[in-house]
C-alpha cells in the first residue's frame, strides 16, 4: 500500500476536472491492479466521479446544487464565514469526500465519460488537499 497527499491549486467556485491532476501525481505509483482511493481533507469542498466530456453538466450541477441549497437561509446558525460557507458544509455532506476508482493494467479504469471532479463550494477557497491511497 502507498500513499501520498496531493495539494491542488486554487480553484474558484464551481465544478473542476482534476483527472489529469490525479493521475500525473499518482500515475507511476500505480499497480497493474488494485484501487485508488482518493479522500478530500476538507468540509466545504467534495471530490466526485461525473461525466467528464460537455462542460454544460458542470453548469447544471452548479445551478442544481444552489437551487437545492441556497445562501442566506434564515436558519442557518454557522454563518461567520460567509454566506457561502454553512451550504458549502451542506453541499460537501450530499457529494461526500471520498471516490475509489480500480486499477486495471497500471491504469486508472475510469468509464469512457468519466472523470474525477473536485466539487470546489467556497467563492474564496484556498489549496485543497487530497489523500490518495494506492492499494494493490
Amino acid at each position: 500500500m502507498k500513499q501520498k497527499k496531493i495539494i491542488l491549486p486554487v480553484h474558484s467556485r464551481g465544478y473542476h476536472l482534476i483527472t489529469d491532476i490525479i493521475e500525473n501525481e499518482v500515475g507511476e505509483m500505480l499497480p497493474q491492479t488494485g484501487l485508488l482511493h482518493l479522500f478530500i481533507q476538507h468540509t466545504s469542498a467534495s471530490i466526485m466521479i461525473n461525466e467528464n466530456f460537455d462542460p454544460t453538466v458542470r453548469e447544471d450541477l452548479e445551478s442544481a446544487f444552489n437551487d437545492i441549497v441556497k445562501e442566506d437561509m434564515p436558519y442557518y446558525r454557522h454563518t461567520i464565514e460567509g454566506s457561502d460557507d454553512m451550504p458549502a458544509h451542506i453541499k460537501a455532506a450530499m457529494i461526500g469526500t471520498d471516490v475509489t476508482i480500480p486499477v486495471t493494467n497500471g491504469k486508472l479504469n475510469l468509464g469512457q465519460w468519466q472523470g474525477i471532479f473536485l466539487c470546489e463550494f467556497r467563492n474564496n477557497a484556498g489549496n485543497r488537499k487530497i489523500i490518495a491511497t494506492i492499494m494493490g
